[in-house]
């Protein structure tokens, strides 16, 4: 029971971290790679309204914001934990995929864009950041 109850503090620690660099690379990405003229990104209202203006370079740190996020929570995870690390890793990047479906409905970005985020950023990321980081014994 006692692992068990680690296990699920480890994955919850994961997806806090995870969400966190997501959250710092999309803080930053306006900085690095300035919304269109006139976009207000500040709001979901205002991103619904401006996202036709978006070229493919203001797609770049979103789709980085969720793969990063991703591997690093999954990463995390597959370092602490023993048992099942796998398993908890994907555990973190369906997490990841559940909220990246959530805002993609939300917020209709280009299809290219979508098919890109939700194939390439959230399990791929979790089987990487498990094979990178799990702990060899």
């Amino acid at each position: 029971m006692i692992k068990v109850l680690k296990i699920i503090g480890f994955v919850l620690l994961g997806i806090v971290l995870g969400s966190i660099v997501n959250m710092g690379i999309i803080m930053v990405s306006g900085k690095i790679i300035p919304p269109p003229e006139g976009a207000d990104v500040t709001t979901m209202e205002g991103l619904k309204a401006s996202i036709h203006r978006f070229e493919p370079k203001h797609f770049l740190f979103p789709f980085l914001a969720h793969a990063l996020g991703t591997l690093v929570g999954s990463g995390f995870v597959s370092r602490f934990v023993t048992s099942h690390a796998l398993l908890s890793s994907f555990v973190v990047g369906i997490f990841f995929l559940i909220g990246g479906t959530i805002n993609i409905l939300m917020l209709p970005s280009p299809l290219w864009f979508i098919a890109l985020d939700l194939v390439g950023a959230y399990l791929p990321m979790s089987y990487l950041g498990w094979l990178v980081f799990q702990k060899k014994e």
